[in-house]
């Protein structure tokens, strides 16, 4: 689905179903070097079990067109938009890992929009060390290495999603270079500093209204479960924790999904 918003070109995936002009909406926001695409599983389910879905891309990822936007508070505003475009009054707001920040600071904004708040793969502060966006300036490709060991708990999971034969840190490799590649600069570089230089995120908390829940990995290596804490206070948020590493979506899709179902049903 192709919108409009702020005066560029926007895409967003509607989980194989047409976007219906009424009903319940679930908005899916990705992490840093990512796109819609690692939420292929949950947004076809919501999709399916009558729902409206928005699976975006950020500017500048994807299809959408850029330029990449600078700070978390920028792309708030932008999910903002990207909702008026799509005329939806109200939505339930999902992130990952910088997405999860994005909708944070978006539910904060216009609290009456936001039905509710799953942050999946979180933490606040949001810190990244200075030897990885180091590496990131000077070599991308080495840092999406790094940041694809560090995502996945082991070499190789179980076959589940998205089926017997999918090699998990091959496939994510695999689309950060594409979004790399395609990107305006190094946007690799770009996504990491606006996670490291957000800084509101325990104001946000408190103006969210709307129930939120944490759902977050006890291997996960870059936003460690016990990095929630301070935050999962502030917002009165109830946790769900999986065993995974930080790639939660592939890693343990069905514990991910019977989480969120159970949040947004709540």
């Amino acid at each position: 689905m192709k919108l409009d918003v702020q005066g560029r070109a926007a895409y967003a995936y509607t989980g194989g179903k047409p976007f219906a002009d009424a009903g319940p909406c679930v908005v899916f926001i990705h992490g840093a070097l990512n796109d819609h695409s690692v939420w292929t599983l949950l947004a076809r389910w919501y999709a399916h079990h009558g729902h409206r879905v928005l699976a975006v891309d950020l500017p500048g990822h994807g299809r959408s067109a850029g330029p990449a936007l600078a700070s978390v508070e920028a792309l708030a505003d932008w999910v903002l938009a990207l909702l008026d475009a799509a005329g939806v009054p109200s939505a339930h707001l999902v992130g990952h890992s910088m997405g999860s920040l994005i909708a944070l600071e978006a539910a904060a904004r216009a609290p009456a929009r936001a039905a509710g708040l799953v942050m999946v793969g979180t933490a606040y502060p949001m810190k990244v060390s200075d030897a990885l966006l180091c590496t990131a300036r000077d070599d991308p490709s080495r840092a999406i290495a790094m940041v694809n060991a560090f995502s996945h708990s082991s070499l190789a999971s179980k076959p589940s999603y998205p089926g017997p034969g999918a090699w998990l840190r091959g496939g994510g490799s695999a689309l950060m270079h594409r979004i790399q590649g395609d990107a305006e600069g190094n946007l690799f570089e770009h996504d990491f500093r606006v996670c490291d230089a957000y800084a509101g995120g325990i104001e946000a908390a408190q103006r969210i209204t709307c129930p939120v829940r944490l759902i977050v990995g006890t291997r996960d290596v870059m936003t460690p479960a016990k990095a929630t804490k301070e935050l999962a206070g502030a917002l009165n948020a109830s946790v769900s924790r999986i065993v995974s590493g930080h790639a939660l979506m592939q890693e343990a899709p069905d514990a991910v999904l019977n989480a969120m179902r159970q949040a947004i049903a709540a």
